[in-house]
């Protein structure tokens, strides 16, 4: 059963998008990165206001995570520098519940 793993942070997501879009190289190495480490699906997502932005992956486990973040944290963390974030980066882990009504995705 893969996990859903969830980044939230307060910052500016027009900056992290010229960030991605002057760093089109180091973007797609980190993502070779993740993918040797199993992720299954990876979005950035920036709320309306573009004030914060967020992470969605989903892995295998959440251990797959923990290695490929590890490796490429020196690479992960320009990333949010270049959207003004202060904070700690803190990942969340959420996995599936069985509720009876799942919907998409593969359900």
């Amino acid at each position: 059963m893969s996990v859903f793993m969830t980044l939230e942070v307060v910052g500016d997501a027009k900056a992290l998008e010229k960030y991605a879009a002057d760093n089109k190289e180091k973007m797609e190495a980190i993502l070779e990165a993740a993918k040797r480490h199993g992720l299954v699906a990876h979005r950035f997502r920036g709320s309306a206001d573009g004030g914060k932005v967020m992470v969605l992956d989903e892995w295998p486990d959440r251990q797959s995570f923990e290695g490929f973040f590890q490796e490429q944290q020196s690479a992960i963390l320009p990333i949010f520098e270049a959207a003004g974030v202060t904070a700690q980066v803190e990942p969340t882990f959420w996995q599936d519940l069985e509720t009876h009504d799942a919907y998409g995705w593969g359900a």
